[in-house]
């Protein structure tokens, strides 16, 4: 018999092995600090010393072991005039620095006077590791050389000094706007060396980041001169270059496009982060102009960059697709014609696939969709079930966004199907009830192979798909009131959304087929409001009864009326969201595709500056305000009385007589009254009968409209906070 055995936790260390083991780490500061002080003079290159730092850099970083205590020890080290040996101790410095401050403070006379030493590397060194100190004496110590040091002869020590501006800001705010390291910040934008100014933007991107009483403004001749040192920069300072132009706000559509094509160069460049900012200040400058043809010529120099990024890692890959869906969303004829280079391989990490897929949906077209089938019904067959169920979902996708090409998908979907393989299985009954709700009354054909696959389905969206299609095609399925009472049986025991459905399809057969459903409506409505806690069940549950039990003309209209058409469009952003993610490609937020605010609380959010060169009329906000005003005839106010309707821009109704503030009044109490008063009518007409359903009687079937049981409810949208400035960053 198998006798479990639980090992015994740990004992705790005893008295003795605690003090054993503090001796032990005394006893290596005393033995380091020996080594440190040994060598004496007749080591002139202080190889002693410098192997004790290494060893005492190594227990600090590595080993996690406190060698504070060497702290007065260090500090005598700093005043050795070897660059080697003033490395490792200004790291240590900076490691222990804000825990021993009073420590910390030794060091500061050696490090103001490093600051003037004639080695330009030990200036930039001393600066650097001044501004890496969170102490205050340390933060204004640093001030006054600082100032000098913005001007000192060597670029390397302006680099430094550049940055040193931004990490002084992050300590003290009021210090630095207090003195003139901005101004003179400001002033190395007319540097004579390109990484110095590459360093100066990027410190006033960061410091203008944090602030909130600081504007940056970059003017087209800024804007021109930054770009034209762009060649002459390292990857890191091209990055920053092109980050600054975010800033720029082109005055007119001729600026925007001359910026745009003396940037393009950089776009075949090797590193993956100037490739990408390229992309960004790009897609951000196409908003200011106005050619077309210039647009479309910008768009197909987009193109071959994202595809050479998959040639990268799986990670820049993985960046570069996401990156990639974004731009698809703003600018369709990106990539249009480069769908083969986003096929799957066999070695693809499974989030690469995915969002392959993703963009093999967003470029298929009718022209293409016969590779593309292949190419999925490739995928949906092989080992990943996760991988598999989103190639099968993307062909029920494409079926409903390429209307020439459905029967093909269909098809497919049905070839898939006889594998009798669970999961593809069900997945396909979803889809196909998808395409139902696109396609009413063309593909009924296929239903019949659905039902031969119900003990498959064990999965709750499944078994809501298959019993959306019996509710609705109850007329034209012989059986379907043995099909819908096999489900009920286990109705106490479904999930939710299960049971919704259910409800639904039982109402639709007894409106369909009342002698069928008489039987089944008032069991399936007793459970929904007597015996569920669930309050969107049990709403249903009584809606459905009072409109059955007082008005089963109005139940039919409702029950079995036309709904909107679906659209394969549903994933994409909300236009006000994509508006910014476009302005931030490249960054981590493009990754989620979440507005910048969600993923980063502290962010500044971008926006589109107005000028007259923007083109406010081709942006996706406005397109979607004027979609909506066309969309207004559409539903159905053209048929309600004028004072239904809704009032115009003067206080009309579209022209149909002028509704009065009075008859709203009395509309609305009128309608508390009426609704004040129907609770307890319709709670006493609500009976249930062995012969029926409160004995009203149910007219003919109506099969010819479709109805949504699940409807994915509008995600909400964060519009992003404007913030106001009243200072200006970049005036020369």
């Amino acid at each position: 018999m198998f006798t479990p055995h639980y090992a015994a936790p740990p004992p705790s260390p005893s008295p003795t092995q605690a003090s054993s083991y503090l001796r032990s780490r005394q006893g290596k500061v005393a033995e380091l600090r020996q080594e440190l002080n040994s060598g004496g003079r007749k080591d002139k290159n202080h190889s002693a010393k410098k192997i004790a730092l290494k060893k005492i850099v190594a227990n600090m970083t590595m080993s996690n072991n406190d060698m504070a205590g060497l702290f007065p020890d260090i500090v005598n080290c700093m005043q050795i005039s070897s660059l080697e040996i003033k490395k490792m101790c200004f790291l240590f410095l900076v490691n222990y620095g804000r825990l021993k401050p009073e420590m910390a403070l030794k060091a500061l006379p050696i490090l103001v006077n490093d600051m003037d030493d004639v080695n330009p590397l030990v200036r930039a060194l001393a600066l650097r590791t001044m501004s890496y100190i969170h102490v205050r004496e340390f933060v204004e110590a640093t001030v006054p050389p600082l100032k000098t040091l913005l001007k000192d002869l060597d670029p390397y020590v302006r680099k430094t000094a550049a940055f040193t501006v931004a990490k002084l800001y992050d300590h003290d705010r009021v210090l630095v706007e207090g003195s003139s390291l901005i101004d003179k910040l400001n002033g190395m934008l007319r540097d004579d060396n390109p990484t110095v100014v590459a360093s100066a933007l990027a410190a006033l991107m960061d410091i203008w980041e944090k602030s909130e009483t600081i504007k940056m403004t970059i003017d087209y001749g800024n804007a021109s001169k930054i770009v034209q040192i762009l060649p002459d920069c390292s990857e890191w300072g091209q990055t920053y270059i092109l980050e600054a132009l975010m800033s720029y706000v082109p005055q007119d559509c001729a600026d925007a496009s001359m910026i745009a094509e003396r940037i393009s160069p950089r776009l075949s460049h090797s590193n993956s982060a100037v490739v990408l900012t390229c992309i960004r200040v790009i897609l951000y400058l196409m908003n200011y102009i106005a050619d077309q043809k210039q647009i479309s010529s910008l768009c197909r120099k987009l193109s071959p960059p994202l595809v050479t990024l998959l040639a990268k890692g799986s990670e820049v890959q993985y960046l570069a697709l996401r990156n990639a869906l974004l731009i698809l969303q703003r600018r369709p004829e990106v990539l249009r014609n480069d769908i083969r280079v986003f096929f799957c391989k066999y070695n693809d990490p499974i989030y690469v696939k995915v969002t392959k897929l993703e963009l093999i949906f967003m470029l298929a077209t009718e022209s293409n969709i016969e590779e593309v089938l292949t190419e999925l019904r490739e995928y949906a067959m092989e080992i990943d079930v996760h991988f598999v169920r989103k190639s099968v979902r993307a062909i029920g996708k494409l079926a409903i966004k390429i209307e020439p090409a459905a029967k093909r998908c269909i098809n497919t979907l049905l070839d898939l199907v006889a594998t009798k393989v669970s999961y593809i299985v069900q997945e396909a009954t979803v889809v196909i009830r998808n395409i139902f709700r696109k396609y009413p009354n063309q593909y009924e054909s296929i239903i019949s192979t659905l039902c031969e696959n119900l003990d498959s389905l064990d999965e709750p969206e499944a078994k809501a798909a298959m019993i959306w299609v019996i509710g609705q095609y109850a007329d034209r399925i012989d059986n379907s009131d043995v099909l819908l009472e096999d489900f009920l049986y286990s109705f106490a025991e479904e999930p939710v959304e299960v049971q919704l459905a259910l409800l639904t399809a039982t109402v639709k057969l007894f409106i369909q087929r009342p002698t069928k459903g008489q039987d089944l409506v008032p069991k399936v409505l007793k459970w929904a409001t007597e015996e569920t806690d669930n309050p969107d069940l049990r709403d249903r549950g009584y809606m459905y009864w009072r409109l059955l039990s007082s008005d089963p003309a109005t139940a039919k209209q409702v029950v079995m009326g036309e709904k909107p058409p679906i659209t394969a469009e549903s994933e994409k952003l909300d236009p006000a969201t994509l508006e910014e993610m476009c302005l931030n490609v490249g960054t981590l937020a493009t990754v989620y595709l979440k507005p910048v605010q969600q993923v980063f609380r502290s962010a500044r959010p971008r926006r589109l500056h107005d000028s007259p060169a923007l083109q406010k009329h081709l942006l996706p906000t406005t397109l979607q305000a004027i979609d909506a005003q066309k969309s207004l005839p559409g539903l159905g106010l053209e048929g309600q009385p004028s004072s239904l309707r809704p009032p115009g821009p003067n206080g009309n109704t579209n022209g149909h007589g002028a509704m009065r503030q009075g008859d709203v009044t009395a509309a609305a109490d009128a309608a508390d009254a009426y609704f004040a008063g129907a609770g307890n009518q319709q709670m006493a007409a609500m009976t249930v009968r062995d012969d029926g359903f409160g004995g009203s009687p149910v007219v003919g079937s109506m099969g010819e409209s479709q109805y949504v049981v699940n409807q994915n409810q509008p995600q909400q949208v964060y519009p992003p906070a404007v913030g106001s400035g009243n200072g200006d960053l970049l005036l020369l």
